[in-house]
């Protein structure tokens, strides 16, 4: 299977406006994501201008930011500046703030708002179900379950995942998202549970064109590689 064959769709997740206008052009990804973690990264200075600058530049697909605040009413204010940017902005709201205390109630007045909203940091079924349970009719939303750091714990991602898909479609216009994506097969777990969208970073996209590659030829290359660095170490064993 090559990546053109694929039904998920990919959405690249990133800080870096240049990675993300060139992924924008390449045309593999439908959209895009970023959070906290992603920007410190990134050395961004200024929230607003990193938001209102992707914006102006990409105007067409979904691009999700993450409020910053913790506190539920300060958390309401951000979304609604965030969603003043755009229409194709989605903005994400986490399960619960730092304390543990449920974000449903912050969900359900947003989403009477009409503002677009991505659920992030979802870990359990239950809280899919709470989540969808908040979104009002006639709303585009999207629950982000952080599958990538579920299977890190031991626990068959996949099956949790199938089960958040047919939560998810049990509504209109809410997709589910396999998030914190590991490896390039993620791609693939994702696209056969049903999963709508799959964020995926940098390091991963540039491996995308790999799918689907004849595996005796990749072989052929990797030994290139390695006879290569072996000439150049000038190393000798005898």
């Amino acid at each position: 299977m090559g990546y053109r064959d694929l039904k998920v769709d990919v959405y690249a997740d990133s800080a870096d406006i240049q990675v993300m206008i060139n992924e924008y052009e390449r045309g593999i990804v439908k959209g895009f994501t970023t959070n906290p973690t992603l920007m410190k990264k990134a050395g961004i200075k200024s929230y607003t201008n990193f938001a209102k600058e992707l914006i102006n530049k990409i105007t067409d697909y979904p691009i999700s930011f993450e409020v910053f605040a913790d506190d539920f009413e300060t958390m309401k204010k951000e979304a609604r500046e965030l969603a003043s940017y755009g229409k194709n902005v989605y903005v994400k709201i986490p399960i619960t703030n730092s304390a543990g205390k449920s974000s449903v109630e912050l969900i359900r007045e947003l989403s009477l708002e009409k503002i677009n909203l991505n659920i992030t940091a979802v870990f359990t079924l239950q809280q899919v179900k709470d989540v969808v349970s908040e979104f009002a009719p006639h709303t585009n939303n999207i629950v982000s379950v952080f599958a990538g750091r579920i299977a890190d714990t031991g626990v068959d991602a996949e099956d949790i995942m199938k089960e958040a898909v047919k939560i998810c479609k049990s509504r209109p216009n809410i997709k589910c998202l396999w998030a914190s994506c590991r490896e390039v097969f993620n791609i693939i777990q994702a696209d056969r549970c049903g999963a709508d969208i799959i964020t995926v970073t940098e390091d991963i996209m540039k491996k995308i064109p790999l799918l689907g590659k004849d595996l005796e030829e990749y072989s052929l290359e990797t030994v290139k590689m390695f006879e290569q660095d072996s000439r150049k170490l000038g190393f000798k064993i005898i």
